[in-house]
């Protein structure tokens, strides 16, 4: 296939509404986009990442010198945490406003991603809080300049407009989607991606590969979204494996990093349904909670309730993994088996129950994503009504495996 043909040393721009320098050495890229900003007269910037990811990639190697290099000022926001909260947000925040920051730099993850976007919009909106952004109580419309340094391959958030985070108290973990928090740059390098450990390279991919099964199948799917979503997943079928076997493997990172840009774009414009709005109680419950295993344990019940209505479209998605699929609604017991039996192979064995789910818990859960602030966005897009007895019913059949629960 046509990878095999690329070279992976040539770094290329990837043009959504965010210019994505992508491919190995890509962050070398950085030196340009500090100089671009100080030529506009931007010299105070605002880091945001978690504890130590952003130094064991290597991308604070090349970061911290072309900031001093450039005489471009700095402050460290280093707390962002798996499952960012609006209390990390405002903290970060705060320290930009008192700095007096003219853009934002997130280094990592989809967490200290998510976070530098909120952030840019709050320095544009110093009377407001995180809470007010996550609760919708008003709408952004401008964000200070942001630059994604993505260091894994799931969320696609360096390419799109989206950011999450939870509100503790309230068990909350609403999503926001603004134009405003598009990045002006992202820097996509798989050689920044060969640290993650075996089962974040396991649970980033799954926030991809569940990204572009519901964004090929909402009521607003389109042949954009559905083309990425062919091509992404075929990637990571091939890939994972791969990937996991020999993490130092730079084909298979750039592979599966592609395949998460572009599941990104594909969201970004097909948007999202069941998956993620049943995964955000999960992890908004338990803070612990990957993100990626969430979605991971509710996929093959979320494919058993829309197959029936989203066959043709699933069917190709999923060729890959169940080539004998026709693409008809009586085999949806056939792809949602291969699904999770495919999940098991490579070492996602856990079901809800696994985590300490149990069904006590689903009446909660089925509460929390029908009332969390833009979750009903999410579950108005799904491809069957989504009713709060089908709800429960794919938080119930993800309690354990099918055919045993």
């Amino acid at each position: 296939m046509w990878e095999s043909h690329v070279s992976i040393n040539q770094v290329f721009e990837m043009r959504c509404k965010t210019t994505n320098y992508f491919g190995l050495c890509a962050i070398h890229k950085f030196n340009d986009i500090v100089r671009e900003l100080k030529g506009k007269g931007v010299d105070k910037v605002i880091l945001v990442t978690g504890k130590s990811s952003y130094k064991k990639c290597g991308a604070w190697d090349v970061v911290r010198p072309a900031l001093e290099e450039n005489g471009v000022e700095y402050v460290h926001y280093d707390k962002v945490g798996a499952n960012p909260t609006v209390d990390m947000i405002d903290e970060a925040a705060e320290m930009g406003r008192e700095f007096g920051t003219q853009a934002v730099i997130g280094i990592g993850g989809g967490s200290p991603i998510d976070s530098a976007k909120s952030v840019a919009i709050l320095l544009e909106y110093p009377d407001k809080t995180a809470r007010d952004l996550y609760e919708f109580r008003f709408t952004p419309v401008k964000a200070k300049p942001i630059i994604a340094i993505n260091t894994t391959h799931g969320t696609g958030t360096e390419v799109d407009r989206f950011a999450v985070a939870s509100i503790p108290e309230k068990e909350y973990k609403p999503a926001i989607a603004y134009d405003c928090i598009y990045p002006l740059y992202a820097i996509d390098d798989p050689a920044l991606t060969t640290k993650l450990p075996p089962e974040q390279t396991l649970y980033v991919t799954i926030d991809a590969l569940n990204h572009i099964t519901e964004a090929a199948t909402t009521k607003v799917a389109n042949p954009y979204s559905i083309l990425l979503a062919k091509e992404a997943a075929r990637l990571i079928f091939n890939y994972l494996p791969e990937a996991l076997n020999h993490p130092d493997n730079l084909q298979a990172r750039y592979a599966l990093l592609y395949a998460s840009a572009i599941a990104g774009i594909s969201f970004d414009n097909g948007l999202l349904h069941f998956t993620h709005a049943l995964e955000h109680p999960l992890s908004a419950v338990k803070p612990d909670l990957p993100h990626g295993l969430g979605l991971a344990m509710l996929l093959p019940a979320v494919i058993r309730h829309i197959y029936p209505a989203t066959a043709k479209v699933l069917a190709e998605v999923y060729r890959p993994l169940v080539p004998e699929a026709k693409g008809v609604p009586g085999e949806v017991e056939l792809v949602a088996r291969r699904v999770e039996e495919w999940l098991f192979s490579i070492g996602i064995t856990e079901k809800l129950a696994d985590v300490g789910f149990t069904e006590a818990d689903v009446d909660r859960l089925t509460q929390l994503a029908m009332t969390t602030p833009s979750l009903d966005l999410l579950l108005s897009m799904a491809p069957v009504e989504a009713t709060r007895e089908r709800i429960a019913s794919i938080y119930r059949d993800s309690l354990y495996p099918i055919g045993r629960g």
